[in-house]
C-alpha cells in the first residue's frame, strides 16, 4: 500500500509500566504488506486468552494495569494496535479507514494466531468493532468484559456529549492525546500522558485518530451500521457466553446512559460494576476492575 507511516522504535523507549515486548505481523490475510503490533503476553496454551481492544486516540498502552492481573491468573492476553495507532503502520490516506477495514484486521489476526476460549475486553471502539466479532467466530469466544463503549448501529440518536467530542475533534485533526488522557484522568503522571502521544510524532501520522470520530454510524445506512444491529440481534439472543460490564461513571460521551442500554442488549449480562470516579479512559482504572470481572468469571 502506498503512503504508509511507520513510528520509529525510539519513540517508545522508556515507557513507564510497559515492559512488554512488541509483536508484529504483515502478512495478515487480506491486509498483506501492512504491519500490524501486538502484545502478546502470558502461556499461549493458556485456559484464558484475553483479547484487549483499544479506543480513541489510545493503544495497547492503554491496557498495562489490567494485562499483569490476567496474566498472574494463568492467561495469556493479546492487545493488538489499530492499524493507524500505536506501533501498527500508519497509511495516510483517510480513506483506508472504515469500519470493515478495523474489523477485518482484528478477525485475521485472532484466525493468525488462532485465538480461542477468548475473553474480549474493550473500551471505546474497541467495542464497536470488537461486540460486532464474537457472532462471526462464535466458537472462539466465551467472556465479554466491556467497559464505556457502544453498538454503531445507526438507529439511535447520538448522545450530545459524543457530538460535542466529534465537533472538537473536526477543530483540532492535531489532538494531542496525551493531552486528552490528562484531562480525563488526573492521576496520570507527565511520563505516563507522554507515552500516549509516542505514537504520533507529527500530525501526518493521526490520520486514523482523525477517522475514528467520524467513522461513528450515525444513520441506519452508515457503513458498519447493519452488521452492528445484527450483532446486537445476535448479543441479545444467542450469545451463550458471560459477561461482566465496568462503567466509568464520570464519562460525558459513554457514560451511564449509553452503557445502560448496552447491558440490556447483552444477554444475561449482570448488573455492572460502576466506578466512580472513572471517565471515558476506564482501564486507567483496570487493575482493580480485572480483578473483579476474574472473581466473577470464577
Amino acid at each position: 500500500m502506498a503512503g504508509v507511516l511507520r513510528t520509529p522504535d525510539e519513540s517508545f523507549d522508556a515507557l513507564p509500566d510497559f515492559p512488554f515486548a512488541p509483536n508484529y505481523v504483515d502478512n495478515l490475510d487480506g491486509f498483506e504488506g501492512l504491519r500490524l503490533h501486538y502484545l502478546d503476553q502470558g502461556p499461549e496454551a493458556a485456559d484464558a486468552t484475553f483479547l484487549c481492544l483499544h479506543g480513541e486516540p489510545t493503544w495497547s498502552y492503554l491496557y498495562r494495569h489490567m494485562i499483569p492481573v490476567f496474566t498472574r491468573a494463568g492467561g495469556r492476553v493479546v492487545a493488538p494496535d489499530f492499524f493507524g495507532f500505536g506501533r501498527s503502520d500508519k497509511p495516510v490516506d483517510p480513506t483506508v479507514y472504515h469500519f470493515d477495514f478495523h474489523r477485518n484486521a482484528v478477525l485475521a489476526l485472532i484466525a493468525h494466531l488462532d485465538l480461542t476460549r477468548i475473553t474480549l475486553v474493550c473500551q471505546d471502539w474497541g467495542g464497536i468493532v470488537g461486540l460486532t466479532l464474537p457472532m462471526a467466530m462464535p466458537e472462539r469466544f466465551s467472556h465479554l468484559l466491556v467497559m464505556n463503549t457502544t453498538l454503531g448501529t445507526g438507529d439511535y440518536q447520538l448522545s450530545e456529549g459524543f457530538l460535542a467530542w466529534r465537533s472538537w475533534a473536526r477543530k483540532n485533526p492535531d489532538m494531542r492525546p496525551g493531552r486528552l488522557l490528562q484531562l480525563t484522568c488526573p492521576h496520570l503522571s507527565a511520563a505516563e500522558c507522554r507515552a500516549y502521544d509516542a505514537p504520533f510524532p507529527e500530525a501526518s501520522y493521526k490520520v486514523g485518530v482523525r477517522r475514528f470520530p467520524e467513522m461513528v454510524p450515525d444513520h441506519p445506512d452508515a457503513p458498519g451500521a447493519r452488521l452492528s444491529r445484527d450483532a446486537r440481534k445476535w448479543l441479545g439472543q444467542s450469545w451463550q457466553g458471560r459477561s461482566f460490564m465496568a462503567i466509568g461513571m464520570q464519562d460525558p460521551v459513554l457514560g451511564p446512559p449509553v452503557m445502560r442500554a448496552l447491558k440490556n442488549d447483552i444477554r444475561n449480562c449482570p448488573d455492572p460494576l460502576e466506578v466512580e470516579e472513572a471517565g471515558h479512559f476506564v482501564p486507567e482504572w483496570g487493575e482493580g476492575i480485572a480483578r473483579r470481572a476474574l472473581a466473577a468469571f470464577n
